[in-house]
């Protein structure tokens, strides 16, 4: 049988029929409401949140990988497939769905009291209200510990203050999941957005991530009371569980951007005649085409294998660090070499894959640097830190 050359090692094979099931539901409302939008989103430099929060919702798509409160409670590859095919049509669509699932509604799911979880995750899951996450600062990136939004005890309340960057959602967010330093070590506070003293103003001027709204999150003495505040974790162990999570989305759907650049490739040069011929004669192209094909296949071998663990209880976030450094700088790959088989027609918004190029470029920053994730796996394999 010849193989499917979208699928060519016929991966999803692998899959349950719920989890096909998911793959196409997902597949079918990205092609009817997203994919015939996300162009003039992403040249706007905007995003219908709230619209796409309620369609994403109905889909159970937001938190789909958590237990209970209204949650789907899907296995890990079901969730990794889901964040295929939005990352797919783009990644910030993906970042959508990921950061209102696994960063504010998993840190209130993993982390929060009972009543947080009651009061938040089922409007959360519905997309009747939209979440954020805030630990990046505007200096303090890679290393969060040098955090410096700090939150002091008044009475029996909290008082927070200090600035959060590059913030998903945070103009549109309901609540805030934000993490300060205090007396105790770093803690995390679950903070209704319409507190009075925090505001969020939208980054604007992005070159990558269009189709996506970024904010700084502004803290001026928002006082909350310690039914906010998580109540079991201190330090870093509870924002980097979140980011786990997050990053684990990521390895899976940026299999999907690079897919999507290879197809996108593929059908411009058997169309695209250059001499007498289609391009896709030429033995150069032949040979971008297998090499395409090639990153695209495997780096879905990888997603799946890491699905796989996550589900078996045997992910270790290593494993995660090692799927979102190879899988990221893959889709980079494969979205460079699309881009020049189209020519003069690879920038262009008529095609997705310089969409897909300058997005896979933040992909590459965000959740942990590339050179951070080295790092973690450096110190996995030789036992050394070496982050200082």
């Amino acid at each position: 049988m010849t193989p499917d050359r979208a699928d060519f090692l016929d991966l999803d094979s692998e899959l349950t029929g719920e989890e096909r099931d998911i793959r196409d539901a997902v597949r079918s409302y990205a092609a009817a409401e997203l994919e015939p939008n996300v162009a003039e989103w992403y040249e706007s430099g905007t995003l219908p949140a709230k619209q796409l929060a309620k369609g994403f919702g109905q889909l159970g798509l937001l938190g789909m990988h958590l237990e209970g409160y209204g949650c789907a409670g899907t296995s890990a590859v079901a969730y990794g497939i889901a964040c295929r095919e939005l990352e797919a049509v783009d990644s910030g669509l993906r970042s959508f769905v990921s950061v209102q699932g696994s960063l504010a509604m998993f840190a209130i799911h993993r982390w929060g009291t009972e009543e947080q979880r009651q009061q938040w995750l089922p409007s959360m899951a519905t997309g009747e209200l939209l979440g954020c996450f805030g630990l990046t600062e505007p200096d303090a990136g890679s290393d969060p510990g040098s955090m410096r939004t700090r939150a002091r005890r008044d009475g029996s309340d909290w008082i927070l203050d200090g600035a959060k960057m590059w913030i998903t959602n945070g103009t549109v967010a309901d609540v805030a999941v934000v993490w300060a330093q205090t007396d105790e070590g770093i803690r995390g506070f679950v903070i209704p957005t319409a507190t009075p003293g925090f505001s969020a103003n939208e980054v604007h001027h992005k070159l990558s991530l269009r189709a996506s709204l970024t904010a700084e999150l502004v803290l001026d003495g928002v006082r909350v009371p310690e039914s906010a505040v998580f109540p079991d974790v201190r330090g870093l162990r509870g924002p980097l569980s979140c980011l786990n999570e997050a990053r684990y989305g990521i390895l899976y759907g940026v299999v999907g951007a690079a897919r999507s650049c290879y197809l996108a490739a593929l059908d411009y040069v058997l169309s695209r005649e250059q001499f007498g011929k289609p391009l896709a004669s030429f033995q150069l192209t032949q040979r971008k085409l297998a090499d395409l094909v090639v990153e695209v296949n495997r780096s879905g071998l990888v997603a799946h294998r890491i699905g796989v663990l996550k589900d078996n209880g045997k992910l270790h976030h290593n494993h995660v660090s090692f799927g979102k450094m190879a899988n990221v700088r893959s889709a980079l790959d494969v979205a460079r070499t699309a881009r020049s088989m189209l020519g003069a027609n690879g920038i262009s918004l008529e095609y997705p894959v310089m969409r897909h190029m300058a997005n896979l470029e933040t992909v590459l920053t965000y959740e942990g640097t590339e050179e951070m994730h080295a790092l973690s796996l450096g110190q996995s394999v030789t036992g050394i830190a070496a982050f200082r």
